[in-house]
């Protein structure tokens, strides 16, 4: 799995459930275009889920460490 999701609102949660409404700012998202970067896991693929017709996700893929 990658390491991170990046994840933006692209519409209102007005006129939406409460529940959705506090999913969205759990996201750390603020309002329409504001972008959160979370951990991909289980518990925010499943927040993501519940609110899927109010933002927009991306997989950033995990970059390989480097030596130091």
């Amino acid at each position: 799995m990658p390491g991170r999701l990046r994840v933006t609102q692209v519409k209102s949660t007005i006129s939406h459930i409460a529940r959705n409404r506090a999913t969205i700012r759990a996201l750390g998202l603020h309002g329409i275009g504001s972008t959160a970067e979370v951990p991909d896991n289980p518990a925010t693929r499943g927040m993501v889920r519940q609110v899927r017709f109010l933002v927009r996700v991306e997989e950033i893929p995990e970059r390989p460490q480097e030596k130091a």
